[in-house]
């Protein structure tokens, strides 16, 4: 599966989340897509020993590392996407469940448009991404459901509708737009969700696209967080961003595509015995 993006997983200090997270990687990726769990020194032992678990059973090409002390998540983040060049790096919130077919139909979502340089799968905790009302946090779905949902998904034609900016749940990340943005900006966000907001409009306007993947879901337990001063850095940089957020927000330009999706879903059968054909 060398054709596949390398999936990033920030490992993060949720032991719990961490164990569903791998647990569904390992589930509802294709066998041999590659790993990297990226460490900022934030695991403890049982962290450790989750890793350390997975990592001698998983069907997937996984590696982990480990700092000896923490340079903070954007810095950190930087520095492996550095590391994987103009690879097309998909990266996975270590307490996010993807749902099957998630990787798949990102990568999908790459190969019908070279202007895309970011996707990001629904969400039930996705801001302008989330499922099935924007802008609010359901719960998160158990596997019956989001298989189900995946199943759905699977039926809908691709339309990979604009997006305000990424969100930190899951995205698929372009390696060769972000490159040519250059990469993250650790001197100015302490946080993940401001850094792929930057990040996301420096690509915008450079050109490129930041879509919603309307075909792949991930779940979460709850949206990503600004660290203290972030927003206000977003708004000095990008004046406009929070009307243009609001704006989306309340327009929900997405109504149409979720009330297709949720009819789709009420017709959706019974569990299909060859998932192992969309992952």
């Amino acid at each position: 599966m060398s054709d596949l993006p390398i999936v990033v997983v920030p490992v993060g200090v949720d032991d719990d989340a961490l164990d569903a997270c791998l647990a569904a990687l390992d589930a509802c990726t294709p066998p041999g897509a590659r790993v990297w769990l990226a460490d900022d020194a934030q695991s403890g032992p049982r962290g450790y020993a989750i890793v350390e678990r997975w990592l001698r059973s998983t069907r997937l090409r996984a590696d982990y590392s480990r700092r000896q002390r923490g340079i903070g998540e954007v810095a950190h983040l930087d520095e492996i996407l550095k590391a994987c060049g103009d690879s097309d790096v998909a990266v996975l919130a270590a307490d996010a469940v993807p749902a099957p077919g998630w990787l798949s139909r990102l990568q999908a979502s790459f190969a019908a448009d070279g202007a895309i340089a970011t996707a990001t799968p629904w969400c039930n905790a996705g801001e302008a991404a989330a499922w099935p009302r924007i802008g609010e946090i359901e719960p998160m779905p158990d596997a019956g459901d989001a298989e189900r949902l995946a199943r759905a998904l699977a039926q809908m034609p691709a339309a990979h509708p604009e997006l305000p900016a990424a969100v930190g749940h899951a995205v698929l990340l372009r390696g060769g737009a972000r490159r040519r943005a250059g990469g993250l900006d650790a001197e100015s966000y302490g946080s993940w969700y401001a850094a792929l907001t930057d990040l996301s409009l420096r690509l915008s306007g450079l050109g490129w696209r930041n879509v919603l993947c309307d075909t792949a879901f991930v779940a979460r337990a709850g949206e990503g967080r600004p660290h203290d001063g972030d927003m206000d850095a977003l708004a000095a940089r990008w004046p406009d961003w929070h009307s243009r957020l609001a704006h989306f927000l309340m327009q929900d330009p997405l109504r149409d595509l979720r009330q297709r999706l949720a009819d789709r879903l009420s017709e959706v059968g019974p569990p299909d015995m060859q998932r192992d054909l969309f992952l």
